[in-house]
C-alpha cells in the first residue's frame, strides 16, 4: 500500500498552530472535487460538506490540521535564533535536527543547536537538555543579516519528509494529526459515492489543537453538529517502553482504538461497532476516565451537548520528526466511520447515553 498521494501533499505542507494555511488549501482544493460545499470559518477551520437524504442528523467528523512547532522567539547579536514552543515537542527530540523558519519571504533552512557534549562540564553533562539551552542556527554572520531573512515570530518545523518502510509503514512528521483530516475528508468522499446517509456529514480540517482546541470549539458553536467524530492519533503500545496498561493494548496493524470512557457517547460508540462488525474489522479500546485530550473535550459540551465519539489511530514515536504508523490502519479506520455513517437515519436521534 503506496502512500496516498493527499496524504503526502498534506505532510509535507507546514502548518503550526495558528499558521495552519497551507495545508488547509491543500485540503480544501481535494474537498472541492466532490463536496457539495466548502467552507472555511473566522479562525481558520475547514469544513466539507455532503448532503443526506434528510437535513438531520448532521455527522461531523473532525482532524486538527494543525502540527507542533517552534516560533522564534529573539534574534541574538550574533544571528542566532531562541525560541519558543508551540506546542508539545520534548527538547531532547530537538537536538541536531534541521529545520525551515517559515518567513513571509519563504522557507529558511537552519539547523538546531546545543553546546556540544564535549565542553558541558561535571554535572551538567547528567542534565536533560531544556528548551532554553537550544537555539536555531540559520547559517548567518551576525543579527542584521539573520533579520533580513527572519523576525520574532516566524514559526519554525522540523525539515522531515515523509519515508516508506516495510510492512506498508510510513514515518514523518505531523502525522499527528494530518492523518484525522485525510480521515475527515475520505469519510465524506465515501459517503458522497455511495449516495448518501440518513443526513449530512461534514469533514472538518480544525485548527489549533495542539494549543487547547480553540478551533474545535468555534466550529463546533458555529456548525451546530447533532453527532461528532472526532479523529485522532494514539500511542502504539507495541514499541520498547510503550507497554500495555493504562493505554491499552494497540500496536501497530491492530486497527482503529474506539474511546470508551466518560464523555463519548456509547449509542454513537454502538454503532461503530456494528459498522466495524459488518466490515470484518477488529477495533482495540483506549479507556478515558475523564478528557480524552483530544478535539473531543470541547466538541462535546459545545452549546447544549453534541454526541461525540472518539476513533484513534495507533502511532508510535508521537511529537516528534519520525512518527510512525501503519497504512491499514488508516485504511480501517476509514471504512469503520464510513460505514457508521451510512447507517444513521434519517431524523435519527441519539441521546448522551
Amino acid at each position: 500500500m503506496s502512500t496516498p498521494d493527499l496524504l503526502r501533499r498534506l505532510l509535507t505542507a507546514p502548518g503550526t498552530p495558528g499558521h495552519e494555511e497551507a495545508p488547509a488549501a491543500i485540503w480544501r482544493e481535494a474537498a472541492e472535487e466532490f463536496a457539495d460545499e466548502v467552507t472555511l470559518d473566522g479562525v481558520g477551520n475547514s469544513v466539507a460538506r455532503v448532503n443526506g437524504n434528510a437535513d438531520h442528523p448532521l455527522l461531523t467528523i473532525v482532524g486538527h490540521i494543525d502540527e507542533i512547532g517552534l516560533l522564534v522567539s529573539h534574534i541574538n547579536e550574533k544571528g542566532f535564533l531562541h525560541v519558543v514552543q508551540t506546542g508539545g515537542w520534548d527538547p531532547q527530540v530537538l537536538v541536531g535536527q534541521r529545520v525551515e523558519v517559515l518567513s513571509s519571504s519563504g522557507p529558511v533552512p537552519g539547523v538546531v543547536g546545543r553546546k556540544p557534549v564535549h565542553v558541558l562540564e561535571g554535572e551538567e553533562r547528567k542534565k536533560a537538555v531544556e528548551l532554553k539551552g537550544l537555539h536555531v542556527d540559520i547559517g548567518v554572520r551576525d543579527e542584521e543579516e539573520a533579520r533580513s531573512v527572519v523576525r520574532e515570530g516566524d514559526p519554525i518545523v522540523v525539515a522531515a519528509e515523509p519515508v516508506e518502510l516495510r510492512n506498508d509503514r510510513l514515518i514523518s512528521r505531523s502525522l499527528d494529526n494530518r492523518l484525522g483530516v485525510y480521515v475527515a475528508l475520505e469519510v465524506a468522499r465515501r459517503v458522497k459515492e455511495a449516495g448518501g446517509g440518513g443526513g449530512p456529514v461534514a469533514g472538518v480540517a480544525a485548527v489549533q489543537e495542539e494549543i487547547g482546541s480553540p478551533g474545535a470549539r468555534t466550529m463546533a458553536y458555529g456548525l451546530e453538529p447533532d453527532l461528532a467524530v472526532v479523529v485522532d492519533v494514539t500511542h502504539a503500545t507495541d514499541a520498547p517502553g510503550v507497554t500495555p496498561g493504562e493505554l491499552g493494548s494497540h500496536g501497530l496493524g491492530s486497527g482503529p482504538v474506539i474511546t470508551r470512557g466518560a464523555i463519548v457517547s456509547r449509542p454513537l460508540n454502538h454503532l461503530l461497532d456494528a459498522a466495524a462488525e459488518e466490515a470484518g474489522i477488529e477495533c482495540t479500546t483506549e479507556a478515558a476516565g475523564s478528557a480524552t485530550r483530544t478535539d473531543a473535550d470541547v466538541v462535546h459540551m459545545s452549546r447544549t451537548g453534541v454526541p461525540t465519539a472518539v476513533v484513534s489511530i495507533p502511532l508510535r514515536y508521537m511529537h516528534s520528526p519520525v512518527e510512525m504508523v501503519e497504512l491499514a490502519d488508516v485504511e480501517a479506520v476509514i471504512a469503520v466511520i464510513a460505514g457508521m455513517a451510512l447507517r444513521l437515519e434519517a431524523d435519527q436521534a441519539l441521546t448522551r447515553w
